[in-house]
């Protein structure tokens, strides 16, 4: 407005000395000379007024977006944990395809192991690079633990299960596998036979 109101003084300087020059000479002025003069600084108030106003139609333009209603949510699908008789509990994190794993089948498998608190005890799986060094193994209760065994029957290749096993189905022999080849790695499961395992195991091929 301080502008303006400059320009406004600035532009009537003329219209006064001009009419001293023509009062002086006698020559009368109407109102049409005054309105002539003063409605240039007006012209520039309207413009910047409409300026202003186109300003603003970005924003009523992008308000129905912002008012757009959201998208629907999915309820997360839900994982069911089955218990069996022995008291081992598993959950299908994957179905596979093909043929049923049975009793007697030697199959080969990826697994990791854990504690029941979560902490590791022991992977096929390396856990930097990725590079698996799968196991064979028989589903036959002398051979392998009880627990892993009955994971494993009815899986299908590329099937992903997790299970909790019970130490009453777990290493009550030493000889059981999985057992790891590395000696600290064996160890470090023998201590912890005592305990509830959790086995997360990908069933790779059904030989």
């Amino acid at each position: 407005m301080q502008a303006i109101f400059h320009q406004s003084v600035h532009l009537s300087l003329p219209f006064r000395e001009l009419s001293r020059s023509r009062i002086a000479d006698g020559e009368k002025f109407s109102n049409n000379h005054l309105s002539r003069k003063c409605s240039f600084p007006i012209k520039k108030l309207q413009r910047r007024l409409l300026l202003e106003v186109i300003g603003l139609i970005p924003a009523m333009l992008y308000a129905p977006v912002l008012a757009a209603p959201m998208p629907e949510m999915k309820e997360p699908e839900v994982i069911r944990t089955l218990k069996l008789p022995d008291g081992v509990r598993f959950q299908e994190i994957i179905e596979g395809e093909g043929t049923e794993a049975c009793e007697g089948d030697t199959v080969e498998i990826n697994y990791v192991c854990r504690r029941s608190n979560g902490y590791f005890v022991h992977s096929t799986v390396n856990q930097f690079s990725g590079e698996s060094t799968p196991v064979i193994l028989p589903l036959d209760d002398n051979k392998i633990i009880k627990g892993l065994k009955e994971v494993l029957l009815g899986m299908r290749v590329g099937g992903k299960r997790r299970a909790l096993i019970p130490p009453s189905v777990g290493y009550i022999k030493e000889d059981l596998e999985p057992i790891p080849e590395e000696f600290g790695p064996r160890r470090s499961l023998m201590s912890h036979a005592n305990e509830p395992l959790v086995f997360e195991v990908q069933l790779m091929k059904i030989l």
